[in-house]
């Protein structure tokens, strides 16, 4: 399977290269233009092209559609945006006030006739037919935050919430509009990945209904030989190919314990802690003392991605081996340090000046080695600080929330495992944690243990006595009785934590980190629910639980939803949840593709969500409806 990422920043770079598939040699002068994108069309490229590299493909100026902007005439202007009524009217006073003197209009999902109508006429009374050189429908509506790893929505994404999908009052006509929004971009995926995949999914919930919809589509779109997007698709080439990949979608209701979770993991701890959002997320760090003599505070922007290679290593490993991990990358740089300054020493290059410089022209491998690695030097020196900055907001979190309690806790009430401390304990406990992730905790105890109507109201009264909004719980005891939670509950198997050897390196001050108080926690491989339901399906597995998903092959001229005999193990699976992922479920994916990777397979997964849901704000999402349901 190709890498989505890749591919997406591909068709982005074709679209700004004015959709010319001619890629330009290395050194030539780009095309001057404009891009003009709306929310959704910022949240598509940010997280994939830098500014810079906007610049070095030509982009002089990147502007949102919705703002006073002034008019440039001679530079083509490329507009990234969906194709919405409020777009189309945006662009026709575009038009009407002759901005620009050539467009190129790229929407995100393909416009409907009516939207194209309207454009046409907006374009014909501003008398600039002439002007608008292209129209592209460039099927990319969802958001790539990593390699295997997309999301649908990110700003205005509670249009299509675990809250939205689930509102008591919610009517037919909303709810197909829902699902629509969904397919629509989950058919953008396929098309940029340019492969039709085998559909699996549980039965009688919003997964089914994404199922069936984007079968339909699929299909429709296949059988269509005059305008298939999938090229050598159709029955007469690759019918039989084993290599398509398995898309399994899966509801929230799956499991919704793990959405809760305190975590202990860099990326998820930061997704919960500090807000990581399309891979960016901003820290307050300290900036001395005030002329008053109190603390200052600066925030710091900071961004996550694949091109930091110690985000790309460690942002699944646990938080004390991140903190280990920066500690020596710090005593890396100072070492490396310390070797450039003596070499600038040994040369006599230290005040800079040209005669000291003449005096070293004959070392000049000394010179170049010293003055190549500066740079390196200098980004290495960057990434450190950020990750110190970054790690040192969710160590004070973690010391002042005692977030490593609330973790082991519940690892431990996941796995069946005795605790050392009861729940009701913690709740009571003024110096552990806040009020959220008292709940949290009592959320998890609940969902997994069959707890006594006594046992229930007496943490339900601590929760009342400290301040606790119990809407949430009102939501998922409703929930649980109608989705007879036992069979969940007993598909949850934790690993529990273990103890290590206190840290070395982290417990004196000349650290930049102190753990003092934290316990040096180490998670224990085991496949949350999902996982396991993945584990089942791409390996073909007889199974209770999955043996009656439904099997959805748009390929297939007869329509049929039954498994077939010849039970194939599939190598490639993208994993879908409706009404939110996490950082959880997606880093213990990617750790069960290594681990069955170590063996002699080649398995890869790309994981999507409608939106990826901190705990924060999915108890927001079960408060609404809790509300509803009084």
């Amino acid at each position: 399977m190709t890498n989505l990422r890749e591919k997406q920043i591909g068709a982005l770079k074709q679209m700004i290269n004015l959709n010319d598939p001619e890629l330009k040699p290395e050194g030539a002068i780009p095309v001057w233009k404009v891009l003009i994108y709306d929310r959704l069309g910022q949240d598509i490229i940010s997280p994939l092209i830098s500014i810079k590299e906007l610049r070095e493909l030509g982009v002089t100026l990147h502007m949102q559609l919705h703002t006073d902007r002034d008019a440039i005439p001679e530079v083509p202007a490329i507009y990234f945006c969906a194709p919405t009524d409020e777009n189309i009217v945006r662009i026709g006073q575009d038009l009407q006030n002759n901005l620009y003197d050539v467009y190129h209009m790229n929407f995100i999902s393909p416009i409907l006739r009516h939207r194209m109508e309207d454009l046409a006429t907006a374009a014909l009374m501003a008398g600039a037919v002439a002007n608008i050189h292209k129209v592209f429908d460039q099927y990319l509506d969802f958001i790539t935050l990593e390699d295997d790893l997309f999301i649908l929505r990110h700003q205005h994404s509670d249009i299509i919430s675990y809250h939205a999908l689930n509102r008591g009052e919610i009517k037919d006509t909303e709810m197909d509009l829902l699902m629509d929004i969904i397919v629509d971009s989950l058919f953008s995926v396929f098309v940029t990945l340019g492969t039709v995949p085998i559909i699996r999914c549980p039965r009688g919930n919003a997964a089914e209904m994404v199922s069936r919809k984007l079968d339909t589509k699929l299909r429709e779109n296949i059988w269509d030989s005059r305008n298939t997007l999938f090229q050598g698709e159709g029955i007469r080439t690759n019918y039989f190919s084993f290599q398509r990949p398995v898309m399994i979608i899966l509801d929230r209701s799956v499991d919704m314990a793990t959405a809760f979770h305190h975590t202990w993991t860099y990326q998820a701890l930061a997704h919960d802690v500090l807000e990581l959002s399309l891979n960016r997320l901003v820290v307050e760090e300290s900036a001395g003392k005030s002329p008053t003599g109190g603390a200052r505070s600066k925030t710091r922007a900071c961004e996550l991605d694949s091109s930091d290679k110690f985000w790309s290593m460690h942002k699944g490993s646990p938080f004390p081996r991140v903190a280990e991990a920066i500690q020596e990358e710090l005593e890396h740089y100072r070492s490396f340090e310390q070797k450039v300054k003596k070499l600038k020493s040994s040369m006599g290059i230290d005040n800079g000046s040209d005669a000291a410089v003449s005096m070293v022209s004959d070392n000049t491998a000394k010179l170049t080695s010293a003055i190549n690695s500066l740079p390196q030097l200098l980004e290495m020196k960057r990434l450190i600080d950020m990750h110190t900055t970054v790690a040192t907001g969710i160590l004070n979190s973690i010391k002042f929330r005692r977030l490593d309690t609330f973790f082991e806790l519940e690892e431990k009430i996941m796995s069946k495992q005795t605790l050392d401390r009861s729940v009701l304990d913690v709740i009571n406990d003024p110096d552990c944690g806040v009020l959220e992730d008292k709940l949290r905790l009592f959320i998890i105890y609940y969902l997994c243990i069959n707890l006594t109507d006594a046992e229930y109201n007496k943490h339900e009264v601590a929760l009342l006595n400290i301040g606790c909004d119990l809407s949430p719980l009102t939501y998922l005891k409703r929930w649980r009785n109608y989705m007879r939670m036992t069979g969940v509950q007993n598909s949850y198997e934790g690993g529990g934590t273990k103890t290590v050897s206190m840290f070395s390196k982290l417990m004196n001050q000349g650290s930049s980190f102190v753990m003092e108080g934290v316990k040096n926690l180490v998670i224990k491989r085991h496949n949350l629910p999902v996982t396991r339901i993945v584990d089942e399906l791409i390996e073909m597995k007889q199974s209770l639980q999955t043996d009656d998903y439904y099997y959805f092959d748009p390929k297939q001229l007869k329509h049929s939803d039954q498994v077939p005999k010849n039970r194939t193990v599939f190598q490639d699976a993208i994993v879908f949840i409706v009404g939110g992922g996490n950082y959880i479920e997606y880093q213990n994916l990617m750790d069960y593709v290594k681990q069955k990777n170590g063996g002699v397979t080649n398995k890869r997964i790309i994981y999507g969500s409608t939106t990826l849901t901190n705990a924060r704000q999915f108890l927001k999402q079960l408060s609404l409806l809790g509300q509803e349901t009084h």
